[in-house]
C-alpha cells in the first residue's frame, strides 16, 4: 500500500495545518454518516480506516524521507481535534497508532534500524500500531520467560484499540518475580504471531467504535530483538515514559474535538430559533470559552516541549498538564451542550447523547486528572526541598 499524503512545504507551517485539517476532515466526512451505528453496535470504525489507508492519513507523522506526510505534533494535534468533531471513535481509535508513530520518530533519531523500518511500513505497507498500556501500565501482569533467542510471553491485555486492524501490538511483561527487583520489557509483537488471539470483550458506555478488544498472548514467542527497552518493574520510567509523554496532547485533542462537535450541534440547533434567551447566549459563550482555552492549553504545552522529546518527567508533566485540562473541559462542554439543546439532546438518536457518553473516557486515561496533580504536586515539593 501506497500512501498518497504528500508532505506540505516546510517553509509554509500554516499551509502545513490546513492541510493535515482538511486530511482530518476528509476523513471525517467519510466516517460520520456511520459513526452513530458503530456506536448502537460497537462494532469497528471501518469506514474510516478505509478512509485513511487510502489518504495516508496513519502515515501523516512519518517523516518525510521515509515516505511519510512529515507533520509535526502540533499537526497531528490539529487534524485529530478535526477528525474528533465528525467521529470521536475514529479519531481515539487513530490516536493509539499516531502517538506510537512519535515514539518510533524518536527512536529513529536515535538511530535504531527496527524504527527506520517500522517507519517506512507505515508507509509503504499500511503497518497499524496498537497497543496494551491502558492496561499494562507500570505494573503489567502479563510475565515474560527467558527462552533461546528470546523471551515467552503469556498474558491477557485490555483496552486494545483498533485491535481487529492492528498489525502489531506495543505491549510488556514482567521478567521475574512481581516486585522492586523485577524487570519490565516492552516489546512489539505482531499480531499474526502464533499464540495471540483478539477476545471480543468491548462493550463500553462510549467511544464504543475503537473496538478496544482484549488481546490474549499464550506462550507467545518474543525474539530478543523486539525487546525494545527495559524499566524497573513499578517504575513510570524508559519506554512507558516517553509513550505517555507523546501520548497526552493526542489523546487530549481527541476529547476535545468531540467537544467542538458537541458545541457546533448546539449551536446550529439555537441558531435554527426564532428566540433565543439571554442564559442560552451566554451558555453558548461559556461553551466557545472552555474549547478555546483548553485547546490553547494543548497547543501551548507542545510548542514548550517540542516536537521531539525523549524520557523526561518534566515533559510529561507539561503534557499531561494540558491532557487534563481538555478532558474535563471536554466533559464541561458536552454538559452544557445538553443543557443548551435541551429534552431533545436526551434522546438516543442525538448526537449529542453519544457525545456526551464519548467525552466521559478521557478521564480514565493514564495519567488521570487526579494522578496528575499529584504527580505535579510530588515533582513540586522534591525541587522545593533539594
Amino acid at each position: 500500500m501506497t500512501s498518497t499524503l504528500t508532505p506540505p512545504a516546510p517553509t509554509d507551517p500554516s499551509t502545513a495545518d490546513d492541510r493535515f485539517v482538511a486530511l482530518a476532515a476528509e476523513i471525517g466526512r467519510r466516517a460520520a454518516p456511520a459513526d452513530a451505528a458503530h456506536d448502537r453496535d460497537a462494532s469497528f470504525v471501518t469506514e474510516a480506516y478505509a478512509a485513511m489507508a487510502e489518504t495516508g492519513y496513519l502515515a501523516m507523522a512519518v517523516p518525510a524521507e521515509l515516505g511519510g506526510g512529515g507533520a509535526t505534533l502540533r499537526q497531528v494535534v490539529l487534524a485529530e481535534h478535526e477528525l474528533a468533531r465528525w467521529s470521536g471513535a475514529s479519531a481515539l481509535a487513530a490516536a493509539m497508532h499516531l502517538y506510537l508513530t512519535f515514539v518510533q520518530r524518536f527512536r529513529y533519531a536515535k538511530g535504531f534500524a527496527d524504527a527506520e523500518a517500522a517507519l517506512r511500513r507505515i508507509a509503504t505497507e499500511g503497518l497499524v500500531m496498537a497497543t496494551s498500556g491502558g492496561s499494562d501500565w507500570v505494573c503489567p501482569t502479563t510475565t515474560a520467560v527467558a527462552v533461546d533467542g528470546g523471551f515467552r510471553f503469556t498474558g491477557r491485555k485490555g483496552f486494545c484499540t483498533q485491535a481487529p486492524v492492528a498489525t502489531v501490538i506495543s505491549t510488556s511483561a514482567v521478567l521475574g518475580e512481581p516486585g522492586p527487583d523485577a524487570e519490565v520489557l516492552h516489546a512489539g509483537v505482531p499480531m499474526s504471531s502464533p499464540g495471540v488471539r483478539i477476545v471480543e470483550t468491548w462493550d463500553p458506555l462510549g467511544m464504543r467504535g475503537t473496538a478496544s478488544h482484549d488481546v490474549v498472548l499464550e506462550d507467545v514467542f518474543v525474539p530478543a530483538e523486539r525487546v525494545t527497552g527495559r524499566r524497573p518493574y513499578g517504575v513510570l520510567a524508559g519506554p512507558l515514559l516517553l509513550a505517555a509523554s507523546y501520548f497526552a496532547p493526542v489523546a487530549g485533542a481527541v476529547y476535545l474535538g468531540v467537544a467542538q462537535g458537541a458545541y457546533d450541534e448546539a449551536l446550529r440547533q439555537v441558531a435554527a430559533k426564532a428566540e433565543v434567551v439571554p442564559s442560552t447566549v451566554r451558555q453558548l459563550g461559556e461553551m466557545q470559552a472552555r474549547i478555546r482555552v483548553a485547546r490553547w492549553a494543548l497547543l501551548a504545552a507542545v510548542e514548550e516541549t517540542g516536537d521531539t522529546f525523549g524520557p523526561d518527567h518534566g515533559v510529561l508533566a507539561t503534557l499531561m498538564t494540558a491532557k487534563r485540562h481538555a478532558v474535563l473541559e471536554a466533559v464541561a462542554v458536552t454538559d452544557l451542550a445538553l443543557q443548551v439543546v435541551g429534552g431533545p439532546a436526551f434522546s438516543r438518536r442525538s448526537p449529542l447523547e453519544q457525545a456526551y457518553r464519548d467525552v466521559r473516557g478521557g478521564p480514565f486515561h493514564p495519567l488521570t486528572p487526579e494522578l496528575t496533580l499529584t504527580t505535579v504536586g510530588e515533582a513540586a515539593l522534591a525541587a522545593a526541598r533539594a
